[in-house]
């Protein structure tokens, strides 16, 4: 049983992988066992380019996270993200047969099912199917509409849709590094989960998550989430920038950027100068650092105002739709001196950094509590929740058998029927997970 609350979460990012092994201790917070990380070599912009690459950094990341832990790591949860993700609000209804009876979990199933069947481009997949409120029988703003009676069942939904060959590939990369996929969560929802607080998604906050190769969006709204981007750009596009206009190779300019970058130009003096080592036996090079935060500024502005055009999007400008708690960024990226003023002064919205300590456990290495992290630590949350959620229904079922056999004589299949659906409602991301299984353990 002791295996069995441990979770794993693996992030397969565009500049690390990491694996990290979670548990949760007796206070209900996640304790961390184990973090393992390694150079991302096959993947561009969140999506796998070289199979056999990203294998390498997978089980070179799983290694180390085992040896921390002193565990094996069998079944991880794994983040997926990249350029092909998008999301597009839908409306959908149903007509129940037999409106004198109150609408069960089976109505919303149905409901739900009939959105998975909209029409998508060629070699895409519904990823998510997210209800926002419901209507029944035209009366509006319902949250839950289970034990309502009604004759029409009405939702909007938020659909997010990707790749389906992008998904393949990232489970064909976790199979043939040994590992079993316990399940697929997206990247910008694992790491609102460790960043955000309750009270923010109720008030209404969007979380940027800015990586090496792409930043991701969530917008949540009374406690839903409501708008989901994933925007192709993200802090190897700085790097990139650094690098070109200052003549330099890669290495420097990530150091450079790490050590001296800021995102806000005027803060630099004219006469500050970083000296940097020539290739073999050249001159060593003279930057200003006036400069290097002009160029580093020029792009992150850019990313910001794209990732402010899907806040528009969202509709954050009409009252109703106002996200009082602003905006939170997290990821790697968002370490960049001075990026939360930027931010700000670019929006207008409360900014702060947010750091994946809200679920930890008080004891967690400061390290792991980093904005690089905020993804793992969704993932293992994301994954001990799975667990969770299995062994209820495990135990559902094994109440259920014994009442079955108990009152055989009598109707005990009413009773199932309540509960059955609820198996059928395991997130469809799981059943997108068993698909992807099918698929790999058929494509052998």
């Amino acid at each position: 049983m002791e295996e069995q609350k441990i979770s794993v979460g693996l992030d397969i990012g565009t500049t690390k992988i990491v694996a990290m092994i979670g548990r949760k201790n007796e206070y209900g917070k996640v304790e961390i066992l184990g973090i393992g990380r390694s150079k991302s070599l096959g993947v561009h912009r969140g999506v796998v380019n070289n199979i056999t690459q990203t294998i390498q950094s997978i089980q070179q990341a799983v290694q180390e996270a085992e040896a921390e832990a002193g565990l094996k790591i069998e079944e991880v949860t794994v983040g997926i993200a990249g350029q092909h993700i998008r999301s597009l609000q839908h409306s959908d209804y149903i007509t129940r047969a037999n409106s004198e009876l109150v609408i069960d979990e089976e109505d919303i199933d149905r409901l739900i099912n009939q959105v998975h069947k909209l029409v998508m481009l060629p070699g895409e997949e519904i990823i998510h199917v997210l209800p926002q409120e419901y209507k029944v029988d035209g009366q509006a703003e319902i949250k839950e509409p289970i034990g309502m009676y009604g004759g029409r069942l009405e939702a909007n939904f938020h659909v997010v849709v990707g790749q389906v060959s992008s998904i393949r590939n990232i489970g064909r990369c976790v199979k043939s590094s040994g590992l079993e996929l316990e399940g697929i969560t997206l990247e910008p929802l694992a790491s609102a989960n460790a960043v955000l607080s309750q009270e923010e998604k109720e008030a209404g906050v969007a979380l940027i998550d800015i990586g090496g190769g792409t930043t991701d969006l969530a917008v949540f709204k009374d406690g839903i989430i409501r708008h989901t981007a994933v925007i192709p750009f993200g802090g190897n596009v700085v790097t990139e920038d650094i690098k070109e206009g200052c003549s330099i190779i890669e290495k420097q300019a990530e150091l450079l950027k790490i050590k001296f970058g800021s995102a806000w130009p005027g803060e630099n003096k004219d006469n500050e100068i970083v000296s940097i080592p020539g290739l073999r036996g050249r001159e060593p090079k003279e930057i200003t650092l006036k400069n290097l935060s002009k160029i580093i500024h020029a792009r992150v502005v850019e990313i910001i105002e794209q990732v402010y055009v899907e806040i528009k999007n969202y509709g954050h400008e009409e009252q109703k739709k106002k996200l009082i708690a602003g905006i939170v960024l997290t990821g790697g990226g968002s370490q960049l001196k001075h990026l939360k003023q930027l931010v700000e002064y670019i929006t207008g919205m409360d900014t702060r950094i947010g750091y994946p300590n809200e679920h930890l456990a008080g004891d967690s290495d400061d390290d792991v509590a980093s904005p690089l992290f905020a993804t793992a630590v969704g993932l293992v949350m994301d994954g001990l929740k799975r667990q969770e959620r299995k062994r209820v229904e495990k135990e559902v079922e094994a109440i259920e058998s014994n009442a079955l056999e108990i009152e055989t004589e009598e109707q005990a299949p009413q009773e199932e029927m309540v509960h059955e659906p609820k198996k059928e409602r395991r997130s469809f991301l799981d059943k997108l997970t068993e698909r992807v299984k099918d698929f790999l353990d058929n494509a052998e």
